[in-house]
């Protein structure tokens, strides 16, 4: 019986550390931190977004429309603005919306519905800008489409359009713009123009201009 009690006493000390790091190892075990769950996607992100931010942005051909009406999910709808500058919406067929600015049109298309509801409240955002472009035709190297940038002029849009042909009068070009309903042709004389006389020739171009290389 001594004997068994000295070899007990021997024993116990490594016995203790062994359950102390089990037990620390559990305790670590049921601490670790539980998953945070993934986010859900905002409702925001499925609504349209702006093309322009522009609050002055003038709305023209060929943009594309997104009208909401609060609360009133038949009328709210994303159109296309028709060549004629007009689009079309439930109860007030069609509507002119080339030449004005979204809050405009938003103003002129709550008016309309005050006749069907009360105290509408209407949001247009332009979701595509389309009408602001400018066509470059003729004796270049890259004719076709430009979009049109703030201020762009004559000659910036020439220079987008690549080099003249070896056939190109770049002493004939000119701009055919439709003005009152009628189209105008502007002269531009590039010779002149990149030597710094008639400046006036180098018109700051506005959407739907045509220049013409011959």
């Amino acid at each position: 019986m001594r004997i068994q009690l000295m070899l007990l006493a021997l024993l116990l000390p490594f016995c203790v550390p062994l359950r102390a790091a089990g037990q620390d190892k559990a305790a670590t075990k049921d601490a670790a931190p539980a998953q945070k769950p993934a986010p859900q996607p905002s409702h925001s992100a499925t609504q349209p977004k702006s093309a322009t931010d522009d609050p002055a942005y003038i709305i023209g051909p060929d943009d594309v429309l997104s009208v909401n009406v609060w609360k009133e999910t038949e009328l709210t709808r994303i159109v296309p603005v028709r060549p004629d500058g007009k689009i079309s919406l439930p109860l007030l067929n069609d509507v002119q919306a080339a030449g004005l600015t979204p809050e405009q049109l938003g103003t002129a298309i709550r008016d309309g519905l005050k006749k069907f509801m009360s105290d509408p409240e209407v949001t247009v955002i332009v979701t595509a800008v389309n009408s602001r472009r400018v066509y470059v035709m003729g004796e270049v190297s890259r004719p076709g489409v430009l979009p049109l940038t703030p201020g762009m002029t004559v000659l910036q849009a020439l220079a987008g359009a690549g080099s003249f042909t070896q056939f190109a009068n770049i002493k004939g070009i000119y701009v055919l713009r439709t003005e009152d309903g009628k189209q105008v042709k502007h002269p531009f004389n590039y010779k002149a123009v990149v030597k710094g006389q008639n400046a006036e020739q180098n018109l700051v171009l506005k959407p739907g201009d045509t220049i013409v290389v011959p």
